[in-house]
């Protein structure tokens, strides 16, 4: 029965020229009326009548114009990831943890799913474009690949943008962090000191770089670059930035490298990028040595290995860029590197806040741990933070407010 009622609905769509992907209170519209005229013929016989007029509604919403079977994990706010492995096999993730759901699916589905999820992003999956990276409009971030590169059938993820925190404040109340640290996080921001962020897959950095950007003071104008569009954050002059593909002829591809250039030339006064991966990490070095302040994020297990691998990813720039260069470059223009962790239970934390001290042993870069985390919670260190004069041109007292106490 539902099956004939999308049917109809479908039609309504097409003769009203409702775009069912972007107007979605337009079909629930139509599919209302069209679950209350079936009601209607229900009442000579004709038909039978539906159990759950507003049930079914919900479901013909979610077939014509959301992700069907999917629809429901993306509606719920406890669901933070939804991948398919195969058409049987549909996983979710709430709190870090991993669920298999019930939803069964065939290849034709799978990929009129993608389909539809491509529709709006402007970007293309093909033999010659096996991945894909786009945007969902709700914000979700969605990563395909085909057939043939995955084994056996289109792999896809889909990483939900869920706003739960909106700021230091909110991950304080949430456990990520002390409020103590979060204090010196605030005030490191606020005086323009270039923070990484870094930690592994889905441990939180992005939701801990937004909030940091939260922070940025109203007058300065955030230039962001990105893969594709993850950052929300509220700021009166911001210019986000994402990569492109390249086109069926093969050409028009625009590559995280090629927008942090770009952003230096559209007055910047604070540049962030979403994720280093590779080369781009050496002009965003050099944006950051010319006194540009920064923030950034990073695959890394540690503190310690965020900073080798800004001095890694640098050398894919060219074979005439050297260590030479970037070691004391990174040295001397990182600030503070947070590194975030998740434990076997889903919680998020920040494991380390390490101050760069600037200088250079043996081609390692020194680290003062500024905050550790011990016996489980996030504590003082005695690590000191270098550069500290721009906390006193911004007012800080960096000395008490790291001497305090909670």
């Amino acid at each position: 029965m539902t099956s004939s009622l999308a049917d109809e609905v479908r039609a309504h769509v097409r003769a009203q020229g409702v775009d069912p992907l972007r107007d979605t209170s337009a079909v629930r519209r139509i599919a209302e009326e069209v679950a209350a005229a079936h009601d209607q013929r229900s009442l000579t016989g004709v038909v039978a009548a539906l159990t759950d007029p507003e049930a079914t509604v919900g479901e013909l919403v979610a077939t014509i114009s959301g992700l069907g079977p999917l629809q429901p994990y993306l509606d719920d706010p406890e669901v933070e990831e939804i991948w398919i492995n195969d058409p049987s096999r549909v996983f979710v993730a709430r709190a870090g943890r991993t669920e298999l759901t019930p939803v069964i699916l065939d290849a034709v589905e799978v990929r009129e799913l993608v389909e539809r999820m491509l529709a709006t992003s402007g970007r293309r999956l093909d033999v010659s474009q096996p991945f894909v990276d786009a945007t969902l409009p709700g914000g979700h971030r969605l990563h395909v690949v085909l057939e043939g590169i995955a084994r056996g059938f289109v792999a896809v993820n889909i990483r939900k943008f869920v706003q739960r925190f909106r700021g230091l404040s909110d991950l304080v109340a949430a456990g990520t962090l002390t409020e103590h640290a979060a204090d010196f996080l605030r005030a490191s921001i606020v005086s323009g000191h270039n923070v990484v962020v870094s930690g592994g897959t889905q441990c939180g950095k992005t939701t801990l770089l937004n909030a940091l950007a939260t922070e940025v003071p109203g007058g300065e104008r955030i230039i962001s670059a990105e893969e594709v569009f993850e950052l929300r954050f509220a700021h009166p002059d911001w210019v986000a930035l994402q990569t492109r593909q390249a086109g069926l002829e093969g050409t028009g591809e625009i590559r995280l490298r090629t927008l942090v250039k770009e952003a230096l030339r559209m007055r910047p006064s604070r540049l962030i990028i979403g994720e280093v991966r590779a080369e781009e990490c050496f002009d965003l070095l050099l944006a950051l040595n010319a006194g540009l302040p920064g923030m950034v994020t990073l695959h890394a297990s540690s503190a310690r290995q965020a900073l080798v691998k800004l001095c890694t990813l640098p050398l894919l720039a060219g074979e005439n860029i050297s260590a030479r260069f970037v070691v004391p470059t990174v040295a001397s223009c990182v600030d503070h590197v947070v590194h975030l962790g998740m434990d076997a239970h889903g919680r998020r934390t920040v494991r380390e806040i390490a101050a760069v001290n600037g200088r250079v042993e043996h081609d390692v870069i020194e680290t003062e741990t500024l905050f550790a985390f011990r016996d489980g919670a996030l504590v003082r260190a005695a690590g000191t933070p270098a550069r500290t004069e721009r906390f006193e041109q911004a007012g800080v007292d960096i000395g008490a407010l790291l001497r305090r106490e909670d």
